[in-house]
C-alpha cells in the first residue's frame, strides 16, 4: 500500500485528485497508476485504471487473475467494473469513499455475487495517511479557489 500512496503523491503534485494504486502479482508490483484525468483530459483516467492497463500491458493479458490490486481510495463504480472485468482476485484500499464507492460504502459490487467473479475486498491499511492527503488536496484547492476569486485589495 506505501506503493500505492506514492503513487497518490505524484497526482497530488499534478493537481489531481490524490489517488494512486498498484497492481501486485507474486508479490512484485507490474502495474501502477495515479489519477491523471486534468492531464489527459479523460474521465476515466483514474489510477486503477491506469494501473490495471500497466499490469496487462506488462504480462500480455488482460486477464488479471492471480493479481491483486492495492488502491488508496474505495474505487468508484467504473473502476469497480473494470476489476471485476479484470478478474483480480484481490483488492485492498485505504479509505472509504461515502459519494462514490462501489466496494462497500454507496454500493458493493465487488463482493455482492452478481456478476461472474466476485472480489476479496479488505480496507483500512494506510486509511489515515490516504485521509490526510485527500484533506490536504481538497483544502489546497480551496485556498487557490478563494485566491482567484477574491476582489483585489486597495
Amino acid at each position: 500500500m506505501f506503493a500505492a500512496l506514492q503513487e497518490a503523491e505524484k497526482a497530488f503534485e499534478e493537481d489531481e485528485v490524490p489517488v494512486g494504486a498498484v497492481v501486485v502479482k507474486n508479490t512484485k508490483i507490474i502495474g501502477r497508476g495515479y489519477n491523471q484525468i486534468e492531464k489527459l483530459k479523460d474521465a476515466t483516467a483514474h489510477a486503477e485504471m491506469i494501473a490495471l492497463t500497466s499490469a496487462a500491458n506488462h504480462i500480455g493479458n488482460w486477464r488479471l487473475t492471480d493479481c491483486s490490486i492495492y488502491v488508496t481510495l474505495e474505487p468508484c463504480i467504473m473502476c469497480t467494473g473494470a476489476l471485476l472485468a479484470s478478474r483480480i482476485k484481490e483488492l485492498f484500499f485505504s479509505t472509504f469513499d461515502p459519494k462514490f464507492g462501489a466496494c462497500g460504502s454507496v454500493y458493493n459490487l465487488a463482493e455482492d455475487g452478481k456478476t461472474n467473479h466476485k472480489i476479496n475486498v479488505y480496507s483500512g491499511i494506510y486509511s489515515e495517511e490516504s485521509k490526510k492527503l485527500l484533506q490536504d488536496f481538497f483544502n489546497k484547492i480551496k485556498s487557490k479557489d478563494f485566491l482567484k476569486f477574491s476582489p483585489p485589495t486597495a
